[in-house]
């Protein structure tokens, strides 16, 4: 008996406890991707897993992609009631830090702060018409209906119309719903790829510009999962290897390009 004792003891001094809960496998599940955001949206889950790589010293992971697209509002109710996500990314507003734990690195700097239109192919002559934000008020934008981006449009009196589905927005543009559809400088080009049956094009002349800044978020009840990705995070960006993966984007590299083109006029809005 003493003999089994002492080798227990051993095994507790080699393995306590804490290192067998140390082996738990952490499980991020994330949404799936629309097929119009593929050009990328697919930086997100590669950000997560660098974070996670980052910090692998703090147990092993696992990240589960589901594949049912859901709208953005599904996305946060399903991280308030501990549903079938537990981590998301997307820009921040007052409502969603106040009911979500938000992972304080921006993932995409100043590209989500510069907005070009998707119009109809048609529109373009009237577009280059447009040289006051006064003008742009006299035409509606097209929004999901819980975007951050949407209440600083309406904040600046721009008229939105919204849809809760992301993917209804490009038929209901060209269908005359609205006029336009504000879209980050990074995502418009695969979107009017992606819906090349409605006809739509980039419009060439006009930057909105707002600061939005873009999180991963989780649950408040899952706050340990965002600050061990947030600790990832920042040693990825102290070690370069954020921004590698940043830079590896082409859709992103397009839109610094055009950025800096500086051939487009900014109409600057308010911030919230």
């Amino acid at each position: 008996m003493f003999r089994f004792y002492y080798l227990f003891a051993v095994l507790l001094a080699l393995c306590p406890p804490a290192c067998a809960a140390a082996q738990a496998v952490l499980r991020v599940v994330t949404p799936g991707l629309h097929p119009s955001s593929m050009g990328h949206a697919v930086y997100f889950p590669r950000l997560l897993r660098l974070a996670l790589e980052k910090t692998a010293d703090e147990g092993p992971f696992e990240i589960v992609q589901i594949t049912q697209n859901l709208t953005s509002p599904r996305q946060a109710t399903e991280l308030r009631n501990n549903g079938i996500i537990n981590l998301m990314w997307d820009g921040t507003n007052q409502q969603r830090e106040a009911e979500l734990w938000p992972v304080r690195v921006s993932l995409l700097g100043h590209l989500n702060d510069y907005r070009v239109f998707l119009i109809r192919a048609e529109d373009g002559e009237r577009f280059k018409e447009i040289r006051t934000l006064d003008q742009l008020r006299q035409l509606k934008a097209g929004a999901g209906v819980n975007w951050p981006s949407t209440d600083i449009l309406r904040a600046n009196q721009l008229p939105v119309v919204t849809s809760i589905a992301y993917e209804y927005l490009f038929p209901m543009l060209r269908a005359k719903r609205f006029d336009y559809m504000p879209r980050g400088v990074y995502e418009a080009v695969h979107e009017q790829r992606a819906n090349a049956k409605e006809n739509l094009a980039i419009e060439q002349t006009i930057f909105l510009h707002y600061t939005v800044p873009f999180y991963f978020f989780v649950s408040r009840e899952h706050a340990a999962l965002g600050q061990r990705v947030e600790r990832g995070l920042r040693i990825a960006l102290k070690d370069g290897s954020f921004d590698k993966l940043f830079n590896s984007i082409p859709a992103f590299r397009q839109a610094q390009a055009d950025i800096d083109s500086h051939r487009r006029r900014v109409f600057e809005l308010h911030p919230l």
